[in-house]
């Protein structure tokens, strides 16, 4: 689950880029019209610098620990985040966890997994009941935990990350989670909506061609 923190997530981004930069122009910016417009100007120019005055604040919840570590990895543009405690939080006595789809379309395979979690959180009760220190015991947490985390990005960062995690060789549960963040700003306002459309899209889309050494075929690949 996505959740969009309204009272200071920006809702009207393109107009609020057009605002910044008709500052620096000596621009008339109490027309949120002109603003609006030159916003969508400095997007189709790519002058990247605007794109960071949006800031989206989120709350991610139910995706694991692995995803939300590769979720880590793009850090440009001064994004921040806080995540789930494993040192206050009671995991021992049970938590959730993510099966991908090769597991849970396989009845064994399934059955061999769940006995895996089950063994992992008996072994983490029984570490506790030891007088093992929680923040101690939580090296035994599975990297398929389910985790919460809250976070800021601006526009930028997430414009450069839906390039690569829309990609469609792009690990299942981060495709997953990337459109769950669409369809959260889709919903929260118009401006938001349109950027998705527009913006938010696999490299081959941005580029025109593919960059991938084991390309999935959509496009192209740059030597063809």
């Amino acid at each position: 689950m996505v959740q969009i923190h309204e009272d200071i997530t920006t809702r009207n981004p393109i107009t609020m880029i057009g605002f910044e930069a008709g500052v620096c122009w000596g621009a008339d910016v109490t027309d949120q019209e002109k603003n609006y417009k030159r916003g969508l100007s400095c997007l189709r120019s790519e002058h990247g610098r605007t794109f960071e005055f949006p800031d989206v604040y989120m709350t991610l919840d139910g995706y694991s620990a692995r995803v939300i570590r590769e979720w880590y990895t793009h850090i440009g543009g001064s994004p921040t985040r806080l995540q789930a405690s494993t040192r206050y939080i009671d995991y021992e006595h049970g938590f959730d966890y993510v099966t991908p789809p090769s597991i849970s379309g396989n009845e064994e395979a399934a059955k061999v997994y769940e006995d895996m979690m089950a063994h992992i959180r008996l072994s983490l009760e029984k570490l506790d009941e030891l007088g093992v220190p929680r923040e101690d015991s939580a090296l035994g947490l599975p990297l398929g935990m389910t985790t919460k985390i809250v976070c800021k990005h601006n526009l930028r960062n997430l414009i450069d990350m839906s390039h690569q995690r829309m990609c469609t060789r792009a690990y299942h549960e981060y495709r997953k989670l990337f459109s769950d963040v669409c369809k959260a700003l889709s919903e929260y306002s118009e401006e938001w909506a349109y950027l998705v459309k527009h913006y938010f899209v696999p490299k081959c889309d941005y580029m025109g061609f593919c960059k991938e050494a084991k390309s999935c075929g959509r496009k192209p690949k740059r030597s063809e």
